[in-house]
């Protein structure tokens, strides 16, 4: 990998991670189309601890409370009511979907599901689910009225996400609005709801690449790294302008952009402009 693609692979990662349109999938795409290659799933975990860095600083005080709350909850059971600590077993409970199927599925996430047939699909059909959700959605509850059950329902649909082209935010989000929260609420927790799995996956991609054990090419270390440096700075960007956008805007621009960019892949596929695997 070059110093230039490491820029522009850093700044679509920062730029679509957060937004319900699929960074993995912009990845996936943007290195065919510029005659790159697909960067690969090793590269894209691991940028993505970037952008959930910016998740931690930006939440750092929410992180904070919550982290502390869990910890105390752990030898004081009257503190498992209090709403922090309860946040806390709630991104744990949500945490466990994702986990298990990412390590079942692992092959298949690194190779077959990276197919920019299925990408292009998941890109469309997702897209029309989340219209539905954003229109009957009762986007009436707050997360202090967040279940067991809804933590791991929203745990569910963040695993969706280990297709390119479903959208980890825009999986969760999708759940959050079909189960009655508002759009800022279902953001919110999408995004810290994120920050184990997301981190667990990139260490974890990071210690297969120093052990050899990434399908593909070898991890080019100096890119990734200016790669994850430029996803965390823009990361942190986009998190603060979507939250300010979800208090007054609907999700109808990125279902349109997300179709447009799912039917124009599979006609420059089906043209052979693009190499599908």
């Amino acid at each position: 990998m070059s110093w230039i693609e490491a820029v522009v692979l850093g700044l679509v990662q920062g730029l679509t991670e957060f937004l319900p349109i699929s960074s993995s999938a912009h990845l996936r795409v943007v290195g065919e189309a510029f005659g790159w290659g697909d960067p690969g799933a090793a590269f894209t975990a691991i940028t993505q601890i970037g952008t959930e860095a910016a998740v931690l600083l930006y939440f750092r005080r929410d992180i904070g409370r919550i982290i502390s709350a869990w910890v105390r909850s752990l030898g004081d059971r009257a503190m498992r009511r209090d709403p922090d600590a309860r946040m806390g077993w709630l991104i744990i409970a949500g945490t466990l979907p994702i986990g298990i199927l990412g390590l079942l599925f692992q092959d298949r996430i690194e190779t077959t599901f990276r197919d920019l047939r299925i990408v292009a699909i998941a890109l469309v059909a997702f897209s029309l689910v989340l219209y539905w959700a954003d229109r009957v959605g009762g986007k009436k509850r707050e997360l202090d009225q967040l279940t067991v059950g809804h933590g791991i329902a929203f745990g569910f649909a963040q695993a969706m996400a280990l297709v390119p082209g479903v959208s980890r935010s825009g999986g969760t989000i999708t759940m959050g609005l079909f189960l009655g929260y508002s759009r800022a609420a279902a953001a919110r927790y999408s995004f810290l709801l994120a920050v184990p799995a997301v981190l667990a996956s990139g260490f974890f991609q990071v210690y297969e690449a120093l052990t050899g054990g990434v399908a593909g090419e070898a991890v080019a270390w100096g890119p990734t790294i200016l790669a994850t440096v430029l996803a965390f700075g823009v990361g942190l960007v986009v998190i603060a302008w979507l939250l300010r956008y979800l208090d007054r805007g609907s999700f109808t621009p990125f279902v349109v952009y997300r179709v447009v960019l799912g039917l124009l892949i599979l006609a420059l596929v089906g043209a052979g402009v693009l190499a599908p695997q």
